[in-house]
């Protein structure tokens, strides 16, 4: 109780809520640049591929403002520890992103299938509901409700991935491909679905700062 009341008197560093607003951006910029890499002609996809580094990058220095500031920060709008756990599973959903096109060039994957491409849509769509969601937190007590609503909807697409994953794996397995694109694939398609989760971890940290804060 103490601590709230100090927070509520003390001015409070705002620009990491405008910093998790940013990386939430580049998970969906990142999701889009992906699904044109997969859909690229074999001559376009160096190019396209370089657009998902150029973005995991711009994220990674988001990353880097975000910790940095929260060193230097007197007071929060938040726990630390949240911001530090926001920050990391942000980046770390931009980075498998970035993974999934290594992984591509790493196996030599020309034919991207429509359940990858199922998977790169429902990452673009939990972002954007993470962009609409952090805004939302400069005034907690007053967007509750909201809160809570886009965080469910996070999690629906969680399990729809989690869902569809099983299926592309299913599928995956009845064309009895060679060994190195069973892994390669299979691979692609469990990074696909983790960057799923770690929105979700995002959205559960949130709700965790919610009830921290009602």
């Amino acid at each position: 109780m103490a601590l709230k009341f100090l927070r509520a008197l003390m001015p409070k560093e705002e620009r990491f809520i405008e910093h998790f607003g940013a990386h939430a951006q580049c998970i969906g910029e990142a999701a889009i640049a992906l699904t044109a890499m997969m859909q690229a002609s074999a001559a376009e996809r160096d190019a396209r591929f370089a657009e998902v580094c150029a973005i995991e990058s711009k994220a990674d220095s988001i990353a880097k403002e975000t910790l940095v500031a929260l060193h230097r920060a007197f007071i929060t709008p938040f726990d630390r520890s949240d911001i530090h756990a926001l920050t990391t599973a942000l980046d770390d959903a931009v980075d498998l992103i970035e993974d999934v096109a290594q992984h591509a060039r790493l196996y030599k994957i020309e034919t991207f299938g429509p359940r990858m491409l199922e998977l790169a849509a429902l990452i673009e769509q939990s972002a954007q509901l993470l962009v609409q969601l952090i805004p939302l937190l400069h005034d907690i007590n007053r967007n509750v409700s909201r809160i809570n609503s886009l965080c469910e909807q996070v999690g629906k697409l969680e399990s729809q991935a989690d869902r569809l994953l099983h299926l592309a794996l299913s599928e995956l397995i009845a064309e009895n491909p060679d060994t190195i694109g069973f892994i390669g694939k299979k691979e692609v398609y469990d990074m696909l679905e983790t960057v799923t989760d770690r929105c979700d971890d995002v959205a559960d940290l949130i709700e965790g700062i919610v009830l921290d804060h009602v």
